[in-house]
This record gives structure tokens, sequence and C-alpha cells, in this order.
């Protein structure tokens, strides 16, 4: 293997030869499988203290965005859209812009549509693009919720995920530490989509 391969779950390039290659590859398998089951146990544990923190009164419908969050805080770790600053900036503006449509224009087609746009708008121009929490005005609007709901579910179920990521990743031996850049800016250009 070339020495700037890619590494995919923190694997370093193995030099095999004849004689150890079998046992070589086997454990390096072993080593990819232990840490891929690791980061699934992880993401699951980070849903269900989300979960039960909220409490029973909460349909885990609210917070299907956070399974999005999930796959990022615990499979894509270095992603700038996995940061804290693209998270919490992400889910916070989503839900009040969902939270301030639904109250305005109801659970109509036009609330949606509006709710998504601003939420956009508000992770671009801030520079908190988080991609799951595109998912959350549409489900505030949906639920008809009132301002608490930037506390719980919302805020609650993000820093349950945010604890226990954090928590998680120093327990596994050279797995990267969450957050790997609390504040990096996602996007980290201005840069948007199509535009030149």
């Amino acid at each position: 293997m070339h020495k700037h391969s890619p590494r995919g779950l923190g694997l370093k390039p193995l030099r095999l030869t004849q004689h150890h290659a079998p046992h070589a590859l086997h454990n390096a398998l072993q080593h990819r499988l232990a840490r891929l089951a690791w980061c699934l146990v992880g993401a699951a544990t980070g849903i269900g203290l989300a979960l039960w923190l909220v409490g029973p009164r909460v349909h885990p419908f609210l917070m299907a965005s956070l399974g999005g969050s999930a796959v990022f805080l615990f499979g894509l770790t270095r992603a700038p859209a996995a940061q804290p600053r693209a998270l919490l900036g992400g889910h916070l503006g989503g839900a009040a812009a969902g939270i301030a449509c639904g109250l305005w224009l109801g659970d109509t087609l036009l609330g949606y549509c509006v709710a998504v746009g601003l939420a956009l708008a508000w992770m671009l121009l801030t520079r908190t693009v988080h991609p799951p929490a595109g998912a959350t005005p549409l489900v505030m609007v949906h639920a008809q919720v009132g301002w608490g709901a930037l506390w719980s579910p919302v805020l609650l179920g993000v820093l349950a995920l945010v604890a226990v990521v954090m928590v998680w990743s120093r327990l596994y031996p050279r797995l990267v530490h969450y957050p790997v850049q609390a504040m990096a800016p996602s996007p980290s250009t201005l840069n948007w989509g199509g535009w030149d």
C-alpha cells in the first residue's frame, strides 16, 4: 500500500509479506470491525440517552433529525458539519424557524416551506450547516409546539448526543476525540452550493 493511502477507520497502511500476510490481515479486519461496532453502539447509546432524557411525554418522531446527527457524530466525527457549532446552531436555528412558522402559519404547506427556507438561510449565513437539522423545522411545524421545545426536546436531545460522543470517543484507543474543532464553520467557505 502507498504511504498516502486512505486510513478508513483509522487503520494504518499494512506492509505485508507472504509469511505474515494472513495473520496481519485478520488482525486488521478484527480491529476495523471492533471500531465499527464501537461507533454503532455509541450512536445507539446517544439516541437512547436523548430519548430517555426528554421522557415518554415526547414522541420519538420529534427527535427524528437527531438520528441523522448521530450518523455525523459517530460516523463522520471529523466533518465540520459534525462539530458543536454546526450541530447546536443548525438544530436550534432550524427549531426556531419551525416553531415560528408553526405558530404563525400553522400546519400548512406554506408553513413547512417557509420554515425550511428560513432554516437554510440561518445555517448558511451563520455557517452552522448541519444537514440533519434540515428536518428539524419540518418536525416542529408538524408538531405545532411552542418555544419550550427549543429546550426540550431539541437542546436536551442534542446535548445528550454530545455528552455521549465526547465520552465514547475517549474510551476506545486511538479513536479521534470529539470535538475535533468545536467552532469550525460549516461550510468552511462562503462558496454555497451552485454559486460561483
